[in-house]
């Protein structure tokens, strides 16, 4: 191959290197613009308390680390045929719980509610398979708001 096609090519390929480069950065620069994606849930348990609360667990995965995650309890009360959120919590700390073991098979150890006001609310979830369930940890739901129990 001739010296002058050596460099024809390697020209091309350089020019050719160059475009990508300036395309991909173009590409990476639109995406830092945009919005954050809405980090991925999933709801765990849930329970009805007659007509007066609705009472949600949901694993929320972090957006720092893609293996932890926390969990949402929220109260719903009912308000013209409407359940609308009244309160919400974080079960433990924020990303202090494990994406997989709370998104999978028998996560939720204890879920128990009561129809009483207040309602007495206790949860326990699954650290890991190898560790087992976490500690119970106590609420009570009055008049649409959750305290420490």
């Amino acid at each position: 191959m001739s010296p002058v096609r050596s460099r024809t090519r390697r020209g091309a390929a350089a020019a050719l290197t160059v475009l990508m480069a300036a395309a991909l950065g173009a590409a990476g620069a639109g995406a830092s613009n945009a919005e954050p994606a809405a980090p991925q849930q999933r709801q765990i348990a849930s329970s009805v308390l007659g007509a007066d609360y609705r009472i949600t667990l949901t694993a929320l995965r972090s957006a720092e680390d893609r293996y932890a995650a926390s969990v949402r309890l929220q109260v719903y009360t009912r308000s013209d045929g409407v359940w609308k959120e009244s309160d919400r919590v974080t079960v433990g700390d924020v990303d202090g719980w494990f994406w997989y073991p709370l998104t999978g098979t028998g996560a939720v150890c204890q879920f128990s509610t009561a129809s009483t006001e207040p309602a007495p609310l206790t949860v326990s979830l699954l650290v890991t398979p190898s560790i087992g369930c976490s500690d119970p940890v106590h609420y009570v739901v009055k008049e649409g708001r959750v305290y420490a129990g």
